[in-house]
């Protein structure tokens, strides 16, 4: 009997080529109600003597087939590894992928470098609320609510009192709140105004600059801002031409000359040579008063620039909107 199990078992494990079906195999002879374990557990009718032999040759049979299982099982499973590799295979020796990795956007990139041309000059960086209060944005920089100058910004308000920053100039009155001089920081940082064509957008990015102390002169702002600008730019011409801001008195626009014609007049200088980046001009002291400063005791300068100007010219670029459109045509350029 013990042989003809045997010899049924051997043919069937023969025929079994996956895991599912040894596993059906082995449920079949030894599993709990399988051939082998039935015949065990009906020893008990048997005559001692008869139970003896017919117990040892069940064991040897179970173990028999416990092996050859075992056997198949590790048969199957290098198979399946094999199988899988071929599968799987991966030529180590072919030419990779192209991806294209992201790097600074150009307004980033300028703005970076700015940040660090001023503190090569000792400034530091402060921020301040994009929300910001009329008062700060206005009032406290000398422009009253009758103010004509509030005409030369189209403001977004949030309410009567609370508008999205048209500047980063309140940043300094902020600051000036809070410390006393000698002061010397940047605050640059992200601006709203109700304008949009190829050279505007309802949101960009400037830097605004505070320097005061008792003994701060015109001469200061000049060296500074030519300063920077020949780091920023190279070694180009820079002039000074008379303006007006609530803010500061007396106050400059500061031109370049014209990178694009090298000063001899196109269509992006207007055929002037010159092309105009910065504003400036020394505090006003109503500034001061609003800040909590004593009359008459420190003198200071400001200046603003917008980066994306800054970035266009720098790199060329004739339309302000391709900063936002986030064509990956134009970014892989920089």
């Amino acid at each position: 009997m013990e042989e003809s199990i045997k010899k049924d078992f051997i043919e069937e494990l023969n025929t079994i080529v996956s895991a599912q079906d040894l596993q059906n195999l082995k449920s079949k002879y030894i599993g709990k109600k399988g051939l082998i374990t039935e015949k065990i557990k009906n020893l008990g009718s048997l005559s001692p003597e008869e139970r003896k032999i017919q117990g040892k040759a069940l064991n040897e049979l179970k173990n028999f087939i416990e092996d050859l299982i075992k056997g198949k099982e590790i048969e199957i499973t290098e198979k399946e590894i094999s199988k899988s590799l071929r599968k799987d295979f991966i030529d180590i020796t072919l030419s990779g992928k192209n991806y294209y990795f992201g790097g600074r956007h150009p307004v980033n990139e300028t703005l970076l470098q700015i940040i660090d041309i001023f503190k090569e000059l000792g400034f530091t960086v402060e921020e301040g609320p994009e929300v910001e209060l009329d008062y700060y944005n206005f009032e406290a920089l000398n422009i009253p609510k009758d103010h004509p100058a509030r005409d030369m910004q189209d403001t977004f308000y949030v309410s009567e009192d609370i508008v999205l920053r048209t500047h980063t100039s309140p940043v300094q009155v902020r600051v000036m709140e809070k410390k006393s001089p000698p002061l010397r920081f940047i605050s640059p940082g992200k601006v709203y105004r109700c304008d949009s064509d190829v050279t505007h957008t309802p949101m960009f990015h400037q830097v605004e600059g505070l320097m005061v102390d008792e003994d701060i002169s015109f001469a200061n702002l000049k060296g500074v801002l030519v300063y920077f600008l020949q780091r920023l730019f190279g070694q180009i011409p820079v002039r000074f031409r008379p303006s007006f801001f609530p803010f500061t008195e007396p106050s400059t626009e500061i031109d370049i000359g014209c990178i694009i014609c090298g000063g001899k007049g196109c269509r992006v200088c207007k055929q002037t040579g010159w092309l105009e980046v910065l504003g400036a001009g020394m505090v006003h002291p109503n500034v001061f008063k609003f800040a909590g400063y004593p009359e008459g005791k420190y003198k200071g300068f400001a200046f603003g620039m917008g980066v994306e100007r800054l970035t266009m010219l720098k790199y060329r670029i004739d339309d302000i909107r391709l900063f936002f459109e986030n064509d990956i045509r134009f970014l892989r350029q920089f």
